[in-house]
C-alpha cells in the first residue's frame, strides 16, 4: 500500500488537505482532514498497514490524472513526427494519463481491422492508458453503426473497445471530410456513443483561401489564418452540429471551440440537449492572433487561433463551466515541415504536455477554482466514456499526478518528450511543477521525468 499524506486534494466537489491510500491499482481510502473522524481513520489506517509506504505531501497537491480524447499520436504511417511511445510519455509529463487518438493516421482508422491494427501497436509500448475513435467518411456510417453497438469478431473488435466516433465536417489532415447529408443523419442518430466533430464549413474555407491567394500568391502570411480557417466557417459548421444535435439527441461533443460565438451556443444548445459537451483546447485558451507574428507557422492550427477577445470569453466559458473538457489536439509536425510556405506548412501544434501548466496558470491568471479545472482536466471526460478512472474517490482507478502549485518554471525545447522535439510554448512561464503521475497505482514518473 501507498499513503499519500498531508496533501491538497482537488476534485471538482472539493478541495482541502487529505489522504489517499493506493493498493493496487485502485483507490483504497480518500480521508478528508476536515472530517471529524479523520485523525481516527488515519490512524486506524495506518495501525492496519505497518508496511505501507507513506508519502509526506505537505504543499503538494494531487489532482486526478487527465483524460485527454483528442489526441493525434501519428501512428501508423506518420511516424517520422512522433509515435505512441514518445507522445504517450510527452502526455504522462503534461499530467495526462489516458488519452483517445484520432482516426486520420494512414491508412485511416475506418475499419475495424484499422482499429484493431492500431490498439496491437499501442500494447506494451504506450504509456498512457490509450484508446482509438473510429473515424466517419461519407460511405462507412452503416459500418460504423453496426460496430458501435456489436462490435466486430472477426475483427477482434468488442463495442466496448470503441470510446467515441470522429466526424470531420470540416477538412483537416487526413482528408476525411463528411459532408452529405444523409451519412450524418444516420451519424448523428447513433445513441451508444459520443459523436465527436470537427466542425468547420469547407466551401467557406475554400473561398477564402482561393481570395487570399489571388491576394498574395503563393506569400500568403501566417496572419491570414483565421481569416481563412475564419470564424465564419466555423459558427456556420457548428449551427448545423447542434441543430443535429438536438434533433437526434446525440452524444455530441463539440471539438476544439474556438470563438466566443460557439461557446454561446453550446451553452444556449445544452438546454435542449443536455448531451451536448464543449470542448476546448488550451491552444485557444493560452494564444491568440497577436501571436501569429511572432510565432507563424508554430500556432497554424485547425480551427485557426482567433482574437484575445475569444481567448478570453472561452476562459470565461472554462470558470463557468460551460466548457466541458479539455481535449489537447496534440497533433506533431516536423520542425522542418513548419519551415514551408502558408500553404505548404501542415496545421498542427504539439502542445500535450503542457497540458496541466497550462491550466492551472490559467486558473491562476484568472482566480478559476481548481476544482474547475479538475472536472474538466479529467472528471468529465470520465462520465461521458464510462470509465473507472480520472476521478479521486474510492474503487477508482489510481491514476493520480502530484504537483507543486506555488512552483513556476521556463518551457524549453531540450524537455519535450514528443518526437517533433518543439513546442509553440518554448520561453513561456507555467505554473504547478508536475513531480510525480501515478497510473493503475505505479509511478510512472518520478521526481518530474520519466
Amino acid at each position: 500500500m501507498i499513503i499519500l499524506d498531508k496533501a491538497t486534494i482537488v476534485t471538482s466537489a472539493k478541495e482541502a488537505v487529505g489522504t489517499i491510500a493506493i493498493e493496487g491499482s485502485h483507490i483504497k481510502e480518500v480521508l478528508w482532514s476536515d472530517a471529524e473522524d479523520y485523525g481516527f481513520r488515519l490512524d486506524k489506517l495506518l495501525r492496519s498497514n505497518p508496511e505501507a509506504e507513506v508519502w509526506m505531501l505537505d504543499g503538494k497537491h494531487i489532482i486526478a490524472g487527465g483524460i485527454d480524447a483528442h489526441v493525434h499520436f501519428r501512428e501508423p504511417g506518420l511516424t517520422h513526427k512522433a509515435d505512441m511511445e514518445t507522445e504517450s510519455k510527452a502526455a504522462v509529463a503534461g499530467g495526462v494519463t489516458t488519452v483517445f487518438d484520432m482516426p486520420n493516421t494512414k491508412p485511416a482508422t475506418i475499419t475495424a481491422e484499422a482499429l484493431k491494427g492500431k490498439m496491437d501497436l499501442a500494447a506494451g509500448r504506450a504509456l498512457t492508458k490509450t484508446g482509438f475513435h473510429i473515424g466517419a467518411t461519407n460511405d462507412n456510417a452503416d459500418m460504423i453503426c453496426s460496430l458501435v453497438r456489436e462490435g466486430d469478431a472477426k475483427a477482434g473488435i468488442k463495442a466496448e473497445d470503441i470510446p467515441g466516433v470522429k466526424v470531420f465536417m470540416g477538412s483537416s489532415t487526413g482528408n476525411m471530410l463528411v459532408d452529405k447529408g444523409i451519412s450524418l443523419e444516420r451519424l448523428f442518430a447513433i445513441e451508444e456513443k459520443p459523436i465527436l466533430v470537427h466542425c468547420e464549413d469547407e466551401a467557406t474555407i475554400k473561398a477564402n483561401l482561393a481570395a487570399a491567394i489571388e491576394k498574395y500568391g503563393q506569400e500568403i502570411p501566417f496572419t491570414e489564418h483565421e481569416n481563412i480557417r475564419s470564424r465564419r466557417a466555423c459558427i456556420k459548421s457548428s449551427i448545423t452540429a447542434l441543430e443535429m444535435a438536438i434533433k437526434h439527441g446525440t452524444k455530441l461533443v463539440l471539438c476544439h471551440i474556438s470563438t466566443k460565438e460557439e461557446a454561446e451556443m453550446a451553452r444556449a444548445a445544452k438546454t435542449n440537449n443536455p448531451l451536448i459537451t464543449a470542448e476546448t483546447s488550451c491552444n485557444y485558451l493560452w494564444f491568440s492572433n497577436e501571436d501569429y507574428a511572432r510565432l507563424g507557422s508554430k500556432v497554424k492550427c485547425n480551427p485557426a487561433v482567433k482574437s484575445s477577445d475569444d481567448r478570453a470569453a472561452l476562459r470565461m466559458a472554462l470558470a463557468e463551466g460551460t466548457i466541458d473538457t479539455i481535449g489537447s489536439d496534440h497533433a506533431p509536425h516536423l520542425i522542418s515541415e513548419k519551415e514551408g510556405t502558408y500553404t505548404e506548412a501542415p496545421s498542427g501544434l504539439p502542445s500535450i504536455q503542457q497540458s496541466l501548466p497550462v491550466l492551472l496558470t490559467i486558473a491562476h491568471e484568472e482566480d478559476i477554482p481548481l476544482g474547475r479545472i479538475a472536472s474538466a482536466f479529467s472528471e468529465k471526460a470520465a462520465d461521458l466514456y464510462h470509465l473507472n478512472r480520472g476521478k479521486i474517490e474510492k474503487g477508482y482507478e489510481a491514476d493520480l499526478v502530484i504537483f507543486d502549485y506555488s512552483k513556476e518554471f521556463v518551457v524549453k525545447a531540450e524537455d519535450q518528450y514528443s518526437k517533433c522535439g518543439w513546442t509553440p510554448y518554448e520561453g513561456e512561464t507555467l505554473r504547478g511543477v508536475i513531480e510525480t503521475v501515478f497510473i493503475d497505482g505505479k509511478a510512472v514518473l518520478k521526481d518530474g521525468r520519466i
